[in-house]
């Protein structure tokens, strides 16, 4: 008997001594916002960038049943999902708000990243961060941002997959450096899912294929109910902070950018947070969130054209500035392409 109870606190002493050893992935330096991380850098041949050739993940597909707007809680629960669209078109490489990252761990607020395929191969280990970090969730936002009402076939199988792809090729990467995520307590690789379950469409817009191509992918599709409206570059952080404020109910999916063209939304964001946190929400990752309440959806996407039959009521703001060269708003003509 004390010859076992000698060999259990042998090995758990080994075990310990392990753990101690794994390094760190990032320094907390490492992690803060770095300046110039934010510079969108467009028309650049170098930026293409070629989806991984690799063998996905297993999943089984899940029954289309619309997309996700928000989520109908139980009387008297107040939760919130803040999410960050990280897209990057092909001829670009957009940036990392590495600052609105920073005002989320320091407030202590779960927040869902949506992330392009190749957003998270030019920003890999920004990607691995988020990934691994316990009080964020990662989610595709396709591979190139494209249009995915005007996509079928094989290209619209593509820009859903190679976003996965991208994913699951990052993840590999940072298993193979067997060390420690933002909170030290495990292996980075673990704290992030072998696969994304969460997905977006590119400006809100899709078609009944596109639906049925995101459910055979294994994915459910979420987009929003109350836009930010933050990448319109003359809308204040006060007139942010008033958009979501204003609009906002239990339950709600709260659209923001960080990947360069969330003009205001880091200033925006501290006042946002007490503003929510003073009238008794907490806030959740889009999966908490739908674990808590059911899921309201809507058969198709949003489109903001007159008489479209797809038009959906979700809360955005009226530009105010003229968008850059390029952009898209969510509620513009989705034949509009970038």
């Amino acid at each position: 008997m004390l010859a076992r109870t000698t060999l259990l606190w042998l090995a758990l002493l080994i075990a310990t001594a392990a753990a101690e050893t794994v390094p760190a992935c990032w320094a907390p330096s490492e992690l803060s916002y770095r300046r110039g991380d934010e510079r969108v850098q467009r028309g650049m041949t170098q930026a293409r960038i070629a989806a991984p050739k690799r063998t996905l993940a297993e999943y089984s597909p899940v029954v289309p049943r619309g997309a996700i707007r928000r989520v109908q809680l139980p009387p008297g629960k107040k939760l919130v999902a803040l999410t960050f669209d990280l897209c990057e078109q092909p001829f670009e490489t957009s940036g990392y708000q590495g600052g609105i990252v920073d005002v989320l761990r320091s407030h202590g607020i779960k927040a869902t990243f949506f992330m392009g395929g190749k957003w998270m191969l030019s920003h890999r280990e920004r990607t691995q961060q988020l990934m691994s970090d316990p009080m964020f969730e990662v989610a595709n936002h396709t591979w190139e941002h494209r249009n995915l009402r005007l996509m079928s076939g094989q290209a619209l199988v593509e820009e859903i997959r190679n976003a996965q792809l991208a994913y699951e090729q990052v993840r590999e990467e940072l298993q193979a450096k067997q060390c420690t995520g933002p909170q030290g307590n495990a292996l980075a690789h673990e704290q992030a899912p072998r696969r994304l379950g969460l997905m977006r469409f590119p400006y809100g817009a899709c078609s009944p294929a596109a639906l049925n191509e995101v459910a055979q992918q294994g994915l459910v599709p979420i987009q929003w109910d109350v836009s930010s409206g933050d990448p319109t570059v003359g809308l204040s952080e006060q007139g942010i902070q008033g958009q979501v404020l204003s609009n906002v109910a239990p339950g709600s999916i709260v659209l923001f950018h960080a990947n360069g063209r969330g003009w205001h939304t880091q200033g925006a964001l501290p006042g946002i947070i007490a503003g929510l946190k003073a009238r008794g929400y907490e806030f959740a990752t889009v999966s908490e969130l739908l674990a808590a309440g059911e899921p309201v959806t809507s058969p198709t996407c949003y489109d903001s054209r007159p008489g479209d039959a797809d038009r959906w009521p979700f809360r955005h703001p009226t530009p105010v500035a003229a968008a850059p060269s390029g952009f898209f708003w969510p509620w513009q003509s989705v034949t509009h392409r970038r």
